[in-house]
């Protein structure tokens, strides 16, 4: 689209203005040419030429034209079909108003001259309502992106679609709903897991140790016993593990003596002789 806003480095060399001075506007991007008198955006050239503060005969457009074509080549595949057909509208009228600008003036002879006079206004008329359409394209696309921040939806449902839900009916007061939400609110209790099915078998080391020597004096010093005849009474694993614990208490304290012919053999156990309290002897390490 065209703009009515020339770029800040659009230079010009000799093109005068109306006002005798350059103008610095805002950028334009898009095509721009460089010609022995403008270098620029092609929009503020097109702008110049219609407030006719240059005259379009001293625009090359031949020099014009095969920049554009550059341009276009330069842009390859993303080449925007609209700019390159605005540009060949421009061009064309562009020309036939130069055309029409280079005929002598003074006094109109015949109907001929006359009607070339007639179509160089009617085609720099032409330019004029091209930048028009533009302007209003260029307003419209603003319009179309912001139209939907100033307009909101305000109606309903279509008549056909208005009836195909219920009336929402909750069947309860405020007070019932109150209470409903409340019960729905109230924070839930933290999750926990229970351990009651587990059953730990409570193993006392000192008993064990005590039983072991009762069984030891019992058999009578020197007399040697093995581990399986000391745990036979055992009905769970537990039971095992602290007899073999209250063990080596024991022989700690020199109450017994232990045996074992080899590696993974059996143990052998008997009754030193010494008489210790296994409460006490045990107790410091497994009470």
């Amino acid at each position: 689209m065209l703009s009515d806003a020339p770029a800040p480095d659009a230079v010009l060399s000799d093109a005068p203005l109306a006002d005798g001075g350059v103008g610095v506007q805002e950028e334009i991007t898009g095509f721009r040419v460089a010609l022995a008198n403008f270098t620029g955006p092609f929009d503020l050239l097109l702008q110049l030429i219609g407030s006719k503060k240059m005259d379009v005969t001293e625009v090359a457009l031949a020099a014009v034209t095969d920049e554009f074509i550059a341009y276009t080549r330069s842009l390859d595949a993303v080449a925007d079909l609209d700019e390159i057909t605005e540009f060949l509208v421009v061009a064309a009228t562009l020309l036939d108003l130069k055309t029409a600008r280079l005929l002598p003036r003074g006094d109109v002879d015949d109907e001929d001259d006359l009607a070339l006079l007639e179509a160089r206004d009617l085609l720099f008329a032409r330019l004029l309502q091209y930048r028009a359409y533009s302007k209003v394209a260029d307003l419209f696309a603003i319009w179309q992106r912001d139209a939907p921040r100033h307009y909101p939806r305000a109606t309903g449902p279509d008549p056909g679609f208005e009836g195909l839900l219920p009336p929402v009916e909750l069947g309860m007061d405020a007070n019932g709903f109150a209470e409903f939400a409340a019960v729905v609110m109230r924070p839930k209790p933290p999750e926990t897991v229970g351990i009651d099915h587990i059953h730990q078998v409570a193993v006392s080391v000192p008993e064990m140790a005590g039983r072991i020597l009762d069984s030891l004096k019992l058999a009578g010093e020197g007399e040697w016993l093995s581990f399986t005849q000391l745990t036979s009474e055992c009905s769970v694993s537990m039971e095992v593990v602290g007899r073999f614990l209250a063990l080596l208490e024991l022989y700690k304290a020199q109450a017994i003596g232990i045996e074992q012919e080899e590696a993974l053999a059996e143990l052998l156990v008997s009754w030193t002789g010494l008489d210790v309290d296994p409460a006490v002897v045990a107790a410091a390490n497994w009470e």
